[in-house]
């Protein structure tokens, strides 16, 4: 990610896919980017609210008993950044 607005959002998506922090841990910072949500059409602060609220959602239960994936969330937080790198950049 080159925008600076993205890039503590895709190092903390990076350390959670190498488990090196918590879903928690990423939530949290997740929504403490207020600046990047600001930047974005509202659209994108609800869906990434949604994701946010699935991750945590996942982690109180083992993969096997959760009705969605904690890696298929993962990929969606990347195409939210993905995405929303993407709309900065026009």
């Amino acid at each position: 990610m080159s925008h600076p607005l993205l890039k503590h959002l895709q190092l903390g998506l990076d350390a959670l896919r190498s488990d090196a922090t918590t879903p928690a841990a990423f939530s949290a910072l997740a929504r403490a980017q207020s600046d990047l949500l600001a930047a974005l059409p509202p659209r994108y602060g609800e869906v990434l609210l949604g994701l946010l609220d699935r991750l945590e959602s996942s982690a109180l239960f083992s993969e096997e008993s959760c009705s969605f994936s904690q890696r298929d969330l993962l990929d969606s937080l990347q195409l939210w950044l993905d995405k929303a790198h993407a709309q900065l950049a026009d």
